[in-house]
């Protein structure tokens, strides 16, 4: 399931502004574009998208493939590593990740939402790599899976009735409640417990047992969890994984604190 994106045309007046809205019209559907698909995309004249082409492609931002084609550029790939270098969250997080991949066996994932995109941070790899259709990077459906779960049980009730009414076509076909009262008591719940399990809900041989790493001040920075094959669900304790998963992002909070 794709994430659902504002509209280009919708998001910059500036020209640099526009000229950055380039880098939102890639994604898993359209991995290369044209000069001509991006002045159609963000309705700027042809000599214009040439020249968001051109500087962006000295910015190293973009590069030339084939057939004139481009995507995304090189030195993203450099930003992306100081980017986890620079993350709080990992620098604090991945130690604390290890352990609980020794303890468990079970692979463990960092997730935080970013804007309205859920995405994956870091993954610390098990004695058996589950083979994830997601990675770092990858926008993950908002109301399937433990991470998306145990972080919107963490929104306040105006943010997620703003939630609610803005996706609602989407909540439904998650098989998520249609009414507010519901869904409002539902994440209440998943909050109560401080954790979720989910089954089968994003990739069917898949489970995931996530908690949420809350802020001092309130929210969260994100969620981790453990994930393993659903068939291993029968001989494992899962009280017991809840609790390790919540100590562990408890202690990753604290050391954010």
């Amino acid at each position: 399931m794709n994430e659902r994106r504002t509209p280009v045309a919708e998001k910059s007046t500036s020209s640099l502004g526009r000229m950055l809205d380039v880098l939102d019209l890639f994604d898993d559907n359209r991995l290369t574009r044209t000069a001509e698909d991006i002045a159609t995309e963000l309705e700027v004249s042809l000599p214009t998208g040439y020249r968001y082409v051109r500087m962006l492609v000295e910015a190293g931002l973009l590069q030339r493939v084939e057939n004139s084609h481009y995507t995304l550029g090189p030195r993203i790939i450099l930003l992306d590593h100081y980017i986890r270098k620079a993350d709080p969250v990992l620098r604090e997080g991945i130690p604390v990740m290890r352990e609980l991949v020794q303890q468990t066996g079970f692979d463990c994932v960092s997730s935080g939402l970013f804007g309205t995109q859920l995405l994956d941070t870091h993954r610390e790899a098990g004695s058996t790599p589950a083979a994830l259709a997601y990675g770092r990077g990858r926008p993950r459906p908002l109301f399937q899976g433990a991470a998306p779960k145990v972080i919107v049980a963490s929104f306040a009730p105006a943010p997620l009735h703003k939630l609610f009414d803005a996706r609602h076509a989407e909540i439904v076909r998650c098989g998520l409640p249609s009414e507010w009262s519901d869904f409002r008591r539902y994440y209440a719940a998943i909050r109560k417990a401080g954790h979720y399990l989910s089954v089968g809900e994003l990739e069917p041989q898949l489970a995931a047992l996530a908690a949420p790493i809350e802020k001092s001040e309130g929210g969260v920075w994100g969620a981790i969890s453990l994930v393993l094959d659903t068939a291993r669900l029968a001989i494992v304790d899962t009280d017991r994984l809840a609790h390790l998963v919540k100590d562990a992002a408890r202690r990753i909070g604290d050391r954010l604190a």
